[in-house]
């Protein structure tokens, strides 16, 4: 019987921080702008909290390591790699749809790009702890 790899061990673990980091600030930014200013760019503030709901929803599924959050993983940080792969496009092309930055605007240019690289790095890390190691099966010696 071969068995996938936990995502929560190693670079999993690093994986975890990060989002988790976006987690949080995804979540501030949003709740400051929805709270202070939201009538002045609400495309922008509620793409910031959807980020930040995707972020939060990955965080904890690649903290666990059962096949249902392995399944819930892959399609926030796929919806996540289709989102700023589209706000990142939709901002650059129509600036004027978003007069205040989001996390995945302009890819992710305010945060370094890391939000474009991110799923990038996610969907690899559950594509490589999803591979099989086959278990070595036992064989009688030869006459």
């Amino acid at each position: 019987m071969a068995e996938t790899k936990p995502l929560n061990r190693g670079f999993g673990r690093v994986l975890v921080f990060i989002y988790g980091v976006f987690a949080l600030s995804a979540s501030a930014r949003a709740g400051v702008q929805i709270s202070t200013k939201f009538d002045e760019a609400p495309l922008a503030y509620s793409l910031s909290a959807l980020a930040a709901l995707v972020y939060i929803v990955a965080t904890v599924a690649l903290a666990r390591s059962s096949a249902a959050s392995r399944r819930v993983a892959l399609a926030a940080v796929g919806f996540e790699l289709i989102g700023v792969l589209a706000v990142g496009t939709v901002s650059l092309v129509d600036a004027g749809a978003f007069p205040d930055a989001t996390v995945w605007s302009d890819f992710g240019q305010g945060y370094g790009y890391v939000p474009l690289v991110l799923p990038f790095v996610g969907l690899f890390w559950l594509w490589r702890t999803s591979r099989r190691e086959p278990v070595a099966e036992a064989t009688a010696p030869r006459d």
